[in-house]
């Protein structure tokens, strides 16, 4: 891959994610577990939200983020759009810290954040699935989808498309001027 090629990865993907498809430091990080499914890149706090307006969250909704990382989709959801939202988290220690930044929030009410493996996470409780991972895991994850979600759940990745579907939205967002797209599905479209 010429260099120039992964400084413009570096810049419009964060360079953790470029390192990830260069072989970079991060690629073991894939691999150390196969039920890894992306390295912990979260989302920018615009492009979160804007996931959760596409996706049309109501209040009292439940939202699940696989692959929650820091939180901030599950926090946003509670705060910002009076939703409920179950986080789910392999790595034990970005789920003790996030576990810790919920109680602290003062959120425990709302959010529930579990140490866990996305791909056996039962789903059937959730209104909006938000998913960061890349096509590959978006993949992995879809017979859960597909078993679990209701006609009208819906799902909404960041950047990455889930092959085989067709999203009801598309939407491309630019923030500190670096190009995300968001896909959405509605199960009923898929």
């Amino acid at each position: 891959m010429k260099l120039g090629l992964v400084a413009r990865l570096a810049v419009g993907m964060g360079i953790g994610m470029a390192a990830l498809l260069c072989g970079g430091p991060l690629s073991a990080q894939k691999y150390t577990d196969p039920d890894t499914l992306a390295p912990a890149f979260p989302s920018p706090e615009s492009v979160v939200d804007r996931m959760l307006e596409l996706s049309d969250v109501k209040p009292g909704e439940v939202v699940y983020d696989l692959g929650c990382g820091d939180g901030r989709i599950v926090i946003a959801a509670a705060r910002k759009f009076k939703a409920k939202a179950v986080g789910v988290e392999i790595r034990r220690d970005i789920f003790e810290a996030t576990q810790a930044r919920i109680v602290s929030l003062g959120l425990t009410d709302q959010v529930r954040i579990i140490h866990g493996n996305a791909l056996r996470t039962d789903l059937r409780d959730a209104d909006v699935v938000t998913l960061y991972l890349m096509t590959g895991a978006n993949e992995r994850l879809r017979p859960n989808l597909e078993k679990y979600l209701r006609p009208t759940s819906r799902v909404v990745s960041h950047d990455f498309e889930i092959k085989g579907w067709k999203p009801v939205k598309v939407e491309k967002v630019t923030t500190g001027g670096i190009g995300h797209t968001i896909y959405v599905y509605r199960m009923n479209a898929k």
